[in-house]
């Protein structure tokens, strides 16, 4: 049997034992520095709209029948979901698929036009890692103080940054998933219990779970959720072409690079309009160099945009050495119609119709629903009976559930044989926001159709003639 010998190595001069070798390299904390400029308070208007929106709905009310209600509300519990004037129950997943259908295309939409806008403007990552960072330069000062702040040893004053600094994150992270979390338990209850210490133990482990997500991706890992854990870095390239607008550096113009005086003719010295001063690099947010080409960890924030435009303006030298173009217009084959091709080519073309169309399809679906529910069951204790009168009756069990926020009075008819008629009481009121289990026998006159399965509709009507649902069922005749 054949035995394979391996080698032993040699210990080194020192008689040291070999060092181990890391298959990983270590992370280096990136340290972003300010920025200023057209972009930088775009993304901060997306900062403010979208906290603004998701802070403040749920604590919107919205008056009906009953009183005042939580405008969006998902009662998990109760089954219903409340969108401002609207009931939905489980029914209704439909829509919540044709939802995502459309936030699925209006990515790839927003892509095929303008690479990772999203993430870079209004991803919840970007926009709670900007919140965080606000709060860490108010807190530790800008990049240099910050690298100086760490690179330092333990000081009382250090300390009391990093406790402060922390402190205000958690306040923040907390009240991200108390807010969360109201969103599925009516928040003004939820402040409630939270106050008098009487918070259910789920809601207690939601508003810890989500803050603290909050408080490790916005405060910790920051651009590694971007670059190693989001999906979309990893497929977008299917999605762009050559017409898709990015965040480009000009590379023609700017090579090569190299510092040079304010006052001085960088042409005839062989050099490009970059100055190689790497602000670029310092103030992106993932801590890549533009100026290498496409890369998947670009996000498209555009931090790098106008850090640029503010050194030209420094140097006198025009705008636009990195901004948003396309590759066929870098490669000089866009001429002035980039933005035209970049709109009106086939793929885009394609996304618009179909999400336009979905979206217009939604929209008169949800109008002109049928604010009422009914599912029918039979009765499997007694299938088919004789009773008096010489009748034969079915009995079914109807839920009815009443998506208004009105009181509603429903009329329960049956059709489809010949003497078919309801013999329970044909009227139930129901609630605002209800649903109910009705009992309802049905009797056809003995021997008037012929033994097997019947197919049968029952028709539930609204008092007022607003809503009117035909359920089928079947009647069952013994042999």
């Amino acid at each position: 049997m054949n035995q394979k010998v391996i080698p032993i190595q040699p210990l080194p001069p020192s008689g040291e034992p070999p060092q181990a070798q890391s298959l990983y390299e270590a992370q280096k904390k990136i340290y972003p520095k300010s920025v200023t400029g057209l972009f930088a308070r775009w993304r901060w208007v997306f900062v403010w709209l979208t906290q603004l929106v998701f802070y403040g709905l749920p604590w919107l009310p919205w008056a009906t029948e009953a009183g005042a209600r939580q405008a969006v509300l998902f009662d998990l519990a109760a089954r219903r979901f409340y969108l401002f004037g609207y009931v939905l129950y489980p029914q209704d997943f439909i829509y919540l698929t044709a939802l995502l259908v459309i936030s699925a295309l209006s990515l790839f939409l927003f892509t095929a036009v303008a690479g990772r806008l999203w993430c870079g403007f209004a991803c919840p990552q970007t926009v709670y890692t900007e919140i965080f960072l606000w709060i860490e330069r108010k807190v530790e000062g800008d990049r240099q103080r910050r690298m100086k702040l760490d690179a330092g040893g333990i000081s009382a004053g250090k300390l009391g940054k990093k406790s402060l600094k922390h402190f205000v994150w958690i306040s923040v992270a907390l009240w991200t998933g108390f807010t969360f979390v109201g969103y599925f338990t009516p928040v003004r209850e939820l402040g409630g219990e939270m106050l008098a210490g009487r918070m259910g133990s789920w809601e207690v482990f939601w508003v810890l779970f989500y803050g603290f997500a909050t408080y490790g991706n916005a405060g910790f890992l920051r651009e590694q959720v971007c670059k190693y854990m989001c999906p979309y870095a990893r497929f977008q390239a299917a999605m762009f072409d050559k017409d898709t607008l990015i965040v480009s550096y000009d590379a023609a113009r700017g090579e090569p690079r190299g510092s040079r005086g304010r006052k001085a003719d960088f042409a005839a010295q062989g050099l490009g309009s970059c100055v190689d001063c790497t602000l670029c690099v310092q103030v992106c947010p993932t801590g890549i160099d533009i100026r290498q080409g496409l890369q998947y960890e670009c996000i498209s924030c555009a931090a790098c945009v106008d850090v640029c435009d503010s050194v030209m303006d420094k140097m006198d030298y025009p705008r636009g050495l990195i901004r948003f173009t396309t590759q066929n217009a870098l490669a000089g084959k866009g001429g002035g119609r980039d933005v035209l091709r970049t709109i009106l080519r086939p793929r885009v073309l394609a996304y618009t119709t179909i999400l336009a169309a979905l979206s217009m399809g939604l929209a008169i679906h949800l109008a002109t629903r049928t604010p009422l529910k009914v599912d029918v069951v039979r009765d499997r204790a007694a299938l088919s009976r004789i009773v008096g009168g010489g009748k034969l009756e079915n009995v079914y069990r109807l839920q009815l559930m009443n998506a208004t926020e009105e009181t509603q009075r429903y009329r329960i008819g049956a059709e489809g044989l010949a003497g078919l008629e309801v013999a329970s009481d044909n009227e139930v009121t129901i609630g605002p926001a209800e649903s109910r289990w009705v009992a309802v026998r049905v009797q056809i006159p003995y021997g008037s159709a012929d033994p097997g399965s019947h197919t049968i509709h029952f028709t539930v009507e609204a008092g007022g003639g607003d809503a009117q649902v035909r359920e089928k069922s079947v009647f069952l005749v013994p042999r």
